[in-house]
């Protein structure tokens, strides 16, 4: 029966994982009809919009707002979803850059349409950048959805003054509110570290030019539309973040959709959301991808950020569609008196997630690096190792010059540093193996008794001085350096298409091909070969026959879990597992641990020791 037990409890683990591994990618979401969540706006002085003087006279394209609101409603089983926004022909695009930016803003709506990257190439081994918010539903810091009548993406600016560095947009809406909008990029003293080279600065002044008194108001900012990088991305580090001043919250794509079977058994709504709002204060808000970020951080704190999916166009290559995010900021204006002013103002970084720029930014910026997001992350501390390791793999790639060199040589730092912990638990555990005959003698005859099972148990490791956690706790000491150093590697831009031996991405998979569609990647098989040698040469402190077959399974359920990491994952976890092999054939043949444990026959009875009296010199 324990077989029979055992073998249906690992067909189910399998079936599991196999099911999360594979489930998203044989079943992309439907695209459904796009719908744009309907915030209340709280109107500005109502009337046509004007401009003095006028940028152009044709009229803008309908806004998604008003798309949706044309558009049928959803059926219950769709998902409601924005779509990308139709670009205005008439629009003058002003280019702001650096040697690491290229800024492109748009009249319409007097906001930031996209930003190129000079330094991070879109594909590997071409000269294009990377382009952020390239497909969008708002330029980045257009008014938005939740904003005043009058205010959206397609409120048309005239461009007042621009440099290569800054420029200056005006507007005036029913010759009442005067709206000056100001963006400035500076070049940083020393780019390598110095996060300004990605900051760009900016200012909203709104002026009551009329003799009347003009209520308090509403806006909202986008914060930008992040999407999958690659047709390897599945959207795990795709999200909004928003942070308090005290912590971070993430918002995923999951908070947006339907509860599937599980989520119901736990109350959730099977209904998909059309958005969510996070209430404020809003110290910065961010949307992001796995490797780049808009982070706005405000003066003055907003007061709620919403999100919502976008559709995106298909990534070439990719099983699943590719549903982005959008966010956008709310902010609450004063009463303006007559010839008053109230100013919106911020740093905005537009840029990669590089925890050595982002940690010099003044608001915890680096929070969106998600270090100790989880709970297993928290407990071990990863919020405060994962920096760590993640600034002395930095420090190793000027050593090396390559960051897989890098990975390896930090892999066999940490071994090296933790070996006197190691040690210890492999000590313990051979220590603990050699009396298993004598504990399983007490499970015999205490079969039927477990508290005098459990009370003869204590009295023989205290009779012959043995620790049962001594195979655990060494082990649990070590575990936040490398659970912070595995948590550091999943969102590091500074990977992102590094090769290193047969892997062309760090970042990625290093699949070296397909088998019946089934991607073949080296580093993983190599990693469960390590695994399941591993165990056979690692003492087993149990003689349990249904726990020994469980774990001789334990590597195939991981590979599972691990089969669609990245390269850099698998290469830190097959090279802890090459050395911890070498460790292990030194330990095995290290001299046994004295021990006084007796030698136990049937039943349990100790076997006498053979006393036979030495023989007496002079005596044949």
């Amino acid at each position: 029966m324990d077989k029979k037990n055992t073998v249906i409890g690992v067909l189910l683990l399998v079936a599991a994982f196999a099911s999360l591994y594979f489930g998203s990618r044989l079943f992309p979401s439907a695209k459904p009809a796009p719908v744009t969540p309907e915030a209340a706006r709280p109107a500005l002085p109502s009337g046509p919009t004007a401009l003095e003087p006028a940028t152009s006279p044709v009229a803008a394209p309908a806004t998604p707002a008003a798309s949706a609101a044309s558009a049928p409603a959803p059926a219950p089983s769709e998902t409601p979803l924005a779509s990308v926004a139709t670009e205005n022909v008439h629009a003058t695009i002003t280019t702001l850059a650096n040697d690491y930016l290229a800024v492109h803003l748009s009249d319409f709506g007097g906001a930031i349409d996209d930003v190129a990257f000079k330094q991070y190439g879109a594909e590997a081994g071409r000269p294009e950048p990377y382009v952020f918010n390239q497909a969008h539903v708002d330029p980045i810091l257009a008014f938005t959805e939740g904003s005043a009548d009058g205010l959206d993406r397609n409120t048309p600016f005239q461009r007042v003054s621009a440099t290569p560095t800054e420029v200056v947009y005006r507007a005036v809406i029913d010759g009442r509110i005067e709206i000056t909008r100001r963006y400035s990029l500076e070049t940083a003293p020393d780019p390598r570290r110095d996060p300004g080279v990605y900051l760009v600065r900016h200012e909203t002044t709104f002026h009551n030019r009329s003799n009347q008194p003009l209520p308090a108001a509403r806006v909202a900012l986008s914060l930008g539309t992040a999407s999958l990088v690659s047709a390897n991305d599945y959207g795990q580090y795709l999200n909004v973040a928003t942070y308090n001043g005290a912590s971070a919250e993430v918002i995923d794509r999951g908070a947006l959709e339907g509860a599937g079977v599980i989520g119901r058994m736990f109350g959730r709504s099977p209904d998909p959301k059309t958005f969510v709002e996070t209430p404020g204060p809003v110290v910065w808000g961010a949307v992001k991808n796995q490797f780049f970020a808009s982070i706005y951080a405000a003066a003055q704190p907003g007061i709620a950020v919403i999100t919502r999916r976008v559709d995106l166009p298909p990534i070439p290559g990719a099983r699943l569609a590719n549903i982005g995010l959008t966010g956008a900021e709310r902010f609450d204006l004063p009463a303006l008196a007559p010839g008053a002013t109230a100013t919106l103002a911020g740093e905005l970084y537009l840029g990669p997630k590089e925890y050595r720029r982002l940690s010099l930014l003044p608001q915890h910026q680096d929070k969106v690096m998600q270090y100790d997001r989880y709970f297993f992350s928290r407990m071990f501390l990863s919020g405060y190792v994962a920096p760590f390791m993640n600034t002395l793999m930095n420090w190793t790639h000027r050593w090396v010059y390559n960051w897989g060199f890098a990975i390896v040589l930090m892999t066999l730092i940490l071994k090296i540093v933790t070996l006197p912990f190691t040690l210890a638990a492999s000590r313990s555990a051979k220590r603990m193996q050699k009396f298993q005959p004598e504990i399983q003698a007490l499970r015999e005859k205490f079969k039927d008794n477990p508290q005098k099972l459990n009370q003869a148990t204590l009295e023989l490791f205290k009779e012959h001085k043995i620790n049962p956690m001594g195979g655990c706790l060494p082990l649990l000491i070590t575990m936040p350096l490398f659970f912070g150093f595995f948590t550091m590697l999943q969102g590091s831009a500074e990977l992102r298409f590094q090769s290193f031996l047969w892997a062309h991405d760090l970042s990625a998979p290093d699949t070296v091909g397909h088998f019946l569609g089934f991607p073949i990647n080296i580093l993983p098989l190599i990693m469960t070969a390590t695994m399941v040698y591993q165990m056979r040469l690692t003492p087993q402190p149990t003689v349990d026959n249904a726990q020994a077959r469980m774990m001789k399974f334990m590597p195939v359920i991981f590979t599972f879990i691990c089969y669609g990491y990245s390269c850099a994952l698998s290469l830190y976890m097959t090279i802890n597992g090459v050395f911890t092999i070498g460790q292990q054939l030194v330990i095995n043949r290290m001299k046994d641990v004295a021990t006084d444990a007796p030698a136990v026959g049937p039943g349990g009875k100790p076997v006498p020791k053979n006393v036979t009296p030495p023989r007496k010199k002079g005596r044949k």
